[in-house]
């Protein structure tokens, strides 16, 4: 397995992707901490949360970030 597949190397380079379009991804502090499962949120320059706040913060996976990423960055471009 490749390192482009690990969770940290896709986090990052997802971080990268969503500084482009003036995002950030937030995660769960939880998760850092207590290494448990967590969850992740985008939100905009203005600190709106577009994505992962429903049903409860920090809902959204690390797959369902990166397509929100795909379908709505694609769209800007």
């Amino acid at each position: 397995m490749s390192r482009k597949e690990f969770d940290v190397s896709r986090m990052r380079r997802l971080k990268r992707h969503a500084t482009r379009y003036g995002l950030t991804i937030l995660t769960d502090d939880k998760m850092k901490v207590l290494g448990t499962t967590g969850g992740h949120q985008i939100r905009d320059e203005t600190f709106k949360i577009l994505y992962g706040n429903v049903p409860k913060p920090f809902s959204a996976s690390l797959d369902e970030i990166e397509a929100w990423l795909d379908a709505n960055t694609a769209a800007q471009e």
